[in-house]
């Protein structure tokens, strides 16, 4: 297992909520000398369109900072078009903006080297009873995501899952559904991005849902942070479900993953640029941790199947 490890390069920036602002908003410019004094940072993922105000000088500064990208994550959601939907929206024309948006973003992450789209589309699933028709809104999910897959098979389209957030109902709620697009549309340049926060919120087993995608051989991209499973509150990995963490860890290990793992961690106190060395750190310490243990020590203790005597030795390798 290697990791390269990917900040998000709007966590630089502006971070708020319905009640507070955390951190203020910052330019472009300002936000890549911020991630580039972030340790142990591999590389970065940037954001379509909102870092992209002009494409040629967002490519041009990239480069010139000397950033590999792991990703471009694509924003269907934010902008006030989208309040019904992105590619599920009842407005064919918006439907094909959603699709536009994505081909592009794909033209963009070839320029900047990364050969990856990820994108979670919060905006499209529904609220209410009777509010979606959820026949009409599958079919225009996988023509919307088949027909960008098409533009260019030489990207990968990586489709992150959500449970709620802004819909109360997210269309790809968790790792079943979309490893179910995924099959329907058999298209190799459509896989998943598995959020550790987002399988917790689903009620999944992080590392379950992990090996189901990689099973699958759809597994293209990872984000790792933390909740209690009851809200995506994006804290450090680790600082809530350890034992959640040790175990990705565990089967990305065993699955020899050498692809990138991003940080998808707010700063609510602090400094950003000191929370992304950290969650970096906690990383490099929970393989440490997976080290001291001893993989072959905890497939001897899944063959064994005696949960007492795991977590003694669990507990044990803290001491």
């Amino acid at each position: 297992m290697k990791l390269k490890h990917a900040v998000m390069l709007p966590l630089m920036g502006r971070q708020a909520d319905r009640f507070h602002e955390y951190q203020p908003a910052r330019d472009l410019a300002e936000r890549i000398e911020m991630v580039k004094r972030v340790r142990g940072m591999d590389g970065v993922e940037i954001v379509y369109p909102l870092d992209f105000e002009d494409p040629n000088q967002t490519v041009a500064m990239i480069r010139d900072a000397g950033l590999s990208v792991s990703a471009v994550n694509l924003n269907v959601k934010s902008a006030k078009k989208w309040q019904t939907g992105s590619f599920t929206s009842p407005d064919a024309g918006l439907r094909a903006d959603a699709v536009a948006d994505l081909k592009t973003a794909m033209d963009l992450t070839v320029e900047l080297g990364a050969w990856m789209v990820t994108c979670c589309p919060l905006i499209d699933g529904h609220n209410y009873n009777f509010e979606a028709d959820y026949l009409k809104q599958w079919r225009w999910l996988e023509e919307g995501i088949a027909e960008a897959a098409r533009h260019r098979d030489d990207v990968k389209i990586s489709m992150e899952y959500n449970l709620n957030e802004s819909r109360n109902y997210v269309i790809l709620g968790d790792v079943g559904r979309t490893l179910y697009l995924c099959e329907r549309l058999g298209m190799p340049n459509v896989g998943v991005t598995m959020d550790v926060g987002h399988a917790l919120v689903a009620k999944e087993t992080p590392a379950e849902a992990l090996c189901l995608s990689a099973e699958a051989g759809r597994l293209f991209y990872v984000h790792f942070n933390d909740n209690a499973r009851e809200w995506d509150w994006d804290m450090i990995p680790g600082s809530v479900n350890l034992w959640d963490l040790i175990e990705m860890m565990f089967y990305l290990d065993r699955l020899d993953w050498e692809g990138w793992v991003a940080y998808d961690v707010s700063t609510r106190v602090g400094d950003p640029v000191e929370m992304m060395g950290t969650t970096i750190s906690v990383m490099e310490m929970a393989q440490e941790l997976l080290d001291k243990i001893g993989p072959k020590n905890l497939q001897a203790c899944i063959e064994e199947g005696i949960p007492a005597r795991t977590f003694e030795r669990l507990i044990r390798s803290l001491l």
